[in-house]
C-alpha cells in the first residue's frame, strides 16, 4: 500500500496530492504560477500533517516532469529530488501531456462514451491530444490512445491549418489544455475534431504514479531532468 506524494507545478495551476494506492487522500492547489516556489514546501508539510502522517511515511515522490513552464518544472523537480534524496525513496517522473491525457480520458469515460466501440472495424479510433500553450502559435503536444500509449510523441509544434490533417482522417481526436484554444479557430469545425474543457491536477498523476511504483519504473535521481522540449528564451530589453 504505497503512500506517494504527487507534485504538479508544470503549468499555471499547481497542485499536490497525497495518495494511497493511487487514491487521493488530500489535495492542495495554487493558482498563482509565480508563487509555486514559495507555496510548494509549506503546502507539502501541511498536507502530510493534515493526513496524520510523517514525512518518513512517504514511499515515493511523483512529479510531472514536463513539458510546461520552465520555472515551474525546475521548482517541482528540485522539490521532488530533494525529498527523495533526504528520505531515501524513489522518484517517479511522468510526462505532463500524459497526465493531461489521463484527465481527458477520465472525463471521456464519465461522459458515458463507450471506448470499446472505437475499435470496431470501420469506426474511428479515439485519441487524446493535450496541448500546452508555448507562446505565439506554438504548443507542446502529443497524441495518446485510450490506453495512454503514445501515438505521436511529445513535441513542440507550430500550429498551422494543415496540422493533424492525416491523424483526423482515421481518428476522432479530443483536443484539450490551454493550448487548444489557439488551435480551435484554425481547425475550423473540421470533422472528427472535438474540444473538451479539462483541467488536470496532481490527482490525475496519482494513479499513473501508483502503476509506476508497482512496476518499479523509477527515475534516476541523479540524472533526471525536466522535459523542456525546446530551449529557454528570454527577451532582453535594449
Amino acid at each position: 500500500m504505497a503512500i506517494i506524494l504527487n507534485i504538479d507545478t508544470a503549468t499555471g495551476s499547481g497542485s499536490i496530492t497525497l495518495a494511497k494506492e493511487g487514491i487521493g487522500m488530500g489535495t492542495l492547489r495554487n493558482d498563482s504560477q509565480k508563487d509555486h516556489a514559495a507555496w510548494v514546501q509549506a503546502a507539502i508539510r501541511g498536507l502530510v500533517q493534515e493526513a496524520g502522517l510523517k514525512m518518513t511515511d512517504l514511499q515515493a515522490v511523483a512529479i510531472t516532469a514536463g513539458p510546461g513552464s520552465y520555472t515551474g518544472l525546475r521548482v517541482g523537480m528540485a522539490t521532488a529530488k530533494g525529498l527523495c534524496y533526504a528520505l531515501s525513496i524513489p522518484l517517479i517522473a511522468e510526462n505532463t501531456l500524459k497526465v493531461m491525457a489521463y484527465a481527458g480520458r477520465e472525463q471521456f469515460f464519465a461522459s458515458g462514451s463507450r471506448p470499446e466501440a472505437t475499435s470496431h472495424p470501420g469506426q474511428l479510433s479515439t485519441l487524446f491530444c493535450p496541448m500546452i500553450d508555448a507562446r505565439r502559435m506554438e504548443v507542446f503536444t502529443g497524441l495518446y490512445d485510450l490506453d495512454l500509449d503514445e501515438i505521436m510523441p511529445p513535441a513542440a509544434l507550430i500550429l498551422e491549418k494543415s496540422s493533424f490533417n492525416k491523424e483526423l482522417e482515421n481518428n476522432s481526436i479530443l483536443f484539450l489544455g490551454n493550448g487548444s484554444a489557439k488551435w480551435k479557430p484554425l481547425c475550423d469545425g473540421r470533422p472528427h475534431a472535438g474540444f473538451v474543457d479539462v483541467e488536470h491536477s496532481a490527482e490525475h498523476l496519482a494513479p499513473l504514479a501508483e502503476r509506476a511504483f508497482i512496476q518499479e519504473n523509477f527515475a534516476n535521481l541523479a540524472y533526471e531532468e525536466p522535459v523542456y522540449l525546446k530551449e529557454f528564451y528570454s527577451y532582453i530589453k535594449k
